[in-house]
């Protein structure tokens, strides 16, 4: 009887199972809960994502429900091989040859089947085959997580029926007796009961020739007579009692009877464009259109919700171990799987033009009827709604997966469109890309990640507490690759970095997006740090923290001058929140899922940005913050309200895209290019800490001056002789002795219109005498005047840098 519920609708099934649960108060012996079992077969499961190969099924999707249940979501090609009885001879063999084939892939992966059945085994009708439900086994760590048995104990070996496992020649053993039925047309021990099965396989030990018993028993000697001698030969050393006699899938693939036989042949394309797609993609899009595995589960009845009150049990000892308590069914393993309809999918793509399948990336394509509404969409829509728009992700999706086979070469066009926004589907490759990141350089397994160090001991106090709400990464499975991570970062930069608290958080996102690709995960780290905390894990850090906390307070007082001087009237210095925040680039402090909407944008930033996104942080709390005092800060930053993350996105890109650059300039940053002597490159720490605006370099100035007149206004503040004979066109010239600091109010420096003239505009400050640049920014300040900052070196830099866009007097 085929495990089918429902009619075959696509290529994509699902199953489920629960998770064996661990008994009460049950602690591990670091004095924490046990991991869910449904956790931890969770993590194993992501492997299997990772695993391609024409005679396997690929794994799709793992789901972790509710009460332990796991939902798996798998390829399903044809039908089981119980239904395409009796095959002849010939396709036999082809059979025989493409089961070893995916069961040699296994072997080279590292794991075993151990679920080898004819009903795991599909056959489609030009007979190809491709192995179901093979990682069960290894997901469940050799069945220690289930509370039922894994495999058909007709197809088992006899060491497995006496305890034995993870040997790949108990499969070989399998894929024999199936063989054995296939080849014979016969179904070995079909009428006995389980325990008398088991003793017929036991009972095989004391044979010296087990398919010759096999065949006198079930009365087809004389085919067994007749049949080849070289298949005879096979199938006995398949069905060796001794597992050093036993030969291996390799082994069996250079059988001279497979010399003739063909193995897998691929399918022809599809006439449906949508079903070219890669399954893991349509399956996205899937979800997209509104599809629920667990819905379609729960209408063919595979998952039943029974009243609680019916599970309750008769008796609690005081140990805690329960008695009397009925024992759910549900919990045993259901073979049967249903098929996930793509019908409501492909009405949603009906429309698409064929063209969008193989979209142009370096011809002008914006003509076409359906571009233009993709371009209306990102326009229009927040980032939420295209992220859950079915037809505008499959767009996405297409365009970047076209423009990554590309990559390097496509860098830019790469850049280019992720400055729109990021498909989730791809974001791990997509920001490797933006990093620089080059796959399969093959550094990262070159790397001692099990030497121990020092640091050890305090990565595994960290791990247990970094983003352990998210089921990947609280995983046993996600805990080591963490740590080899973050042992392997440490080990490359031993020389010059040590580990400090935070760095965990720092490398999760990397990890998150990219489970089954260490090195990816590792290079885009080692790439991440350098770009946006270069020197920041110093064993000596403080200066380079301390600088950019200083130009954290500059650049909060240029946009948000009225906060900024609450703050500091009250004390709350940005040592008391926000290392945090930069140490882990916020991933301390948001979880994972706001954490990556906020890094698609830092990644298209320079080393500033994060710098803004603090800023936006603050103007969101912005009203609390002007009416709290120092204690209600502290308790405010200490369980940090939920922020608007889509707010903070937008206005942090604003922040960055409006802010003259060099206004970020940092002495800790990892240049690009050598600054020019226009540019700043010489502000020591004690200057930045006593200073309350930025600095604004001359290349920036002048760049403003010709680009962007409306947006700039000059003051300068050298005596009005000095100013006739030369200065900056449209700037104002206010002389520093003729200003009372005591007082204030703009109205008190005598010039009709100043508060509008300064309103929304970069405010920069030309004088001869930097102290005198300095006390008057400050008193734009206290005047409540955004947008300030200094001209660094003073007017004497300007007039040597650009004499021409100077206005001079006769």
């Amino acid at each position: 009887m085929s495990p089918c519920v429902s009619k075959c609708v696509s290529n994509l099934a699902a199953y489920t199972f629960f998770a064996r649960c661990h008994s009460a108060d049950t602690c591990g012996t670091n004095g924490l809960p046990l991991t869910p079992n449904s956790i931890s077969i969770f993590g194993l499961a992501q492997f299997l994502k990772s695993i391609n190969h024409p005679n396997l099924c690929d794994f799709i999707e793992i789901i972790r429900g509710k009460h332990e249940r796991t939902i798996i979501v798998s390829e399903y090609v044809g039908e089981p091989l119980t239904e395409r009885l009796p095959v002849s001879y010939n396709t036999s063999l082809q059979i025989f040859k493409q089961i070893v084939a995916g069961l040699d892939h296994i072997h080279k992966q590292g794991f075993v089947h151990h679920n080898l059945e004819p009903e795991n085994i599909l056959v489609d009708s030009e007979n190809r085959v491709k192995l179901f439900n093979y990682g069960l086994f290894y997901i469940t760590n050799s069945g220690s997580y289930v509370s039922f048995p894994i495999g058909n104990v007709r197809y088992m070996s006899p060491e497995r029926l006496l305890g034995g496992k993870n040997n790949i020649k108990s499969d070989v053993w399998s894929v024999g007796i199936i063989m054995v039925e296939l080849i014979f047309q016969v179904t070995l021990w079909g009428n006995l009961k389980i325990a008398q099965i088991v003793r017929k396989v036991l009972s095989l030990c004391n044979t010296k020739n087990v398919l010759e018993k096999i065949a006198r028993e079930h009365k087809f000697y004389d085919k067994y007579q007749e049949l080849d001698e070289t298949l005879i030969g096979l199938l006995e050393s398949c069905l060796a009692i001794s597992v050093k006699e036993r030969v291996l899938p390799e082994e069996i693939l250079k059988c001279a009877i497979f010399e003739d036989i063909p193995g897998y042949r691929e399918r022809e394309k599809s006439s449906n464009l949508l079903l070219r797609c890669p399954l893991k993609q349509i399956y996205y899009l899937w979800q997209l259109a509104g599809g629920d595995v667990q819905s379609e589960l729960k209408k063919e009845g595979l998952i039943r919700t029974e009243a609680p009150i019916l599970l309750m049990p008769s008796v609690i000892l005081l140990n805690g171990r329960i008695c009397g308590s009925p024992r759910s069914q549900s919990h045993l393993f259901d073979n049967r799987i249903v098929h996930l309809s793509l019908a409501n999918l492909t009405e949603r793509l009906s429309k698409i033009n064929k063209l969008a399948y193989y979209p142009l990336i370096h011809t002008d394509t914006s003509h076409l009827s359906f571009y233009k509404q993709i371009k209306d969409k990102e326009e229009y829509l927040p980032l939420v709604i295209r992220e859950k728009d079915t037809e505008y992700q499959f767009h996405r999706v297409v365009l970047f997966k076209r423009l990554l086979m590309g990559y390097p070469f496509t860098r830019d066009l790469i850049v280019q469109e992720a400055q729109k926004d990021i498909p989730p589907f791809l974001r791990g490759e997509v920001w490797a890309c933006l990093l620089g990141v080059l796959d399969n350089t093959g550094c990262y397994e070159k790397i001692d990640k099990v030497t121990p160090t020092s640091t050890d001991r305090q990565i595994e106090v960290d791990i247990p507490r970094c983003h352990q709400y998210d089921e990947l990464l609280s995983s046993p499975v996600g805990h080591r690759k963490l740590k080899r991570l973050l042992k392997a970062w440490v080990t490359s930069h031993q020389l010059l970095y040590v580990y400090w608290q935070g760095l965990d958080s720092l490398t999760a996102p990397f990890l998150y997006l990219n489970f089954n690709n260490e090195e990816k995960a590792f290079l885009s780290l080692y790439r991440f740090i350098p770009k946006y905390l270069h020197w920041f894990f110093l064993k000596d850090n403080s200066a380079v923290i301390k600088e950019y906390l200083s130009k954290f307070s500059q650049l909060t007082t240029f946009h948000e001058p009225q906060l900024a001087k609450h703050l500091a009237t009250i004390n709350f210095i940005p040592e008391l929140f926000a290392i945090p925040w930069f140490l882990t680039m916020f991933s301390h402090v948001f979880p994972l899922h706001k954490i990556i909407h906020l890094w698609d944008k830092l990644m298209l930033g320079d080393h500033s940005y994060p710098l803004f996104i603090g800023i936006s942080v603050l103007k969101q709390l912005k009203n609390t913050l002007l009416s709290s005092g120092f204690n209600e800060c502290i308790l405010l930053f200490s369980d940090l309200p939920d922020i608007v993350m889509e707010t903070c996105v937008i206005d942090s890109q604003k922040l960055y895209t409006s802010t003259p650059k060099s206004l970020a300039y940092r002495k800790h940053v990892l240049h690009e290019q050598e600054p020019s002597q226009f540019d700043i490159q010489d502000i020591e720490l004690e200057d930045l800490k006593r200073e309350m605006c930025p600095r604004i370099s001359t290349n920036d100035l002048v760049e403003l001056h010709l680009s962007s007149p409306d947006r700039l206004t000059v003051i300068d503040l050298r005596n009005s002789t000095d100013f006739r004979r030369a200065h900056l066109a449209n700037s104002l010239n206010i002389p520093f002795t003729s200003v009372l600091l005591g007082d204030t109010r703009l109205s008190a420096l005598g010039i009709p219109n100043l508060e509008t003239m300064l309103n929304n505009r970069v405010v920069v400050i030309v004088s001869l005498v930097h102290e005198n640049a300095i006390l008057f920014s400050n008193f734009l300040v206290d005047c409540g005047v955004s947008g300030v900052c200094i001209l660094h070196r003073g007017f004497n830099v300007l007039h040597s840098f650009c004499p021409n866009v100077l206005e001079t007097s006769q």
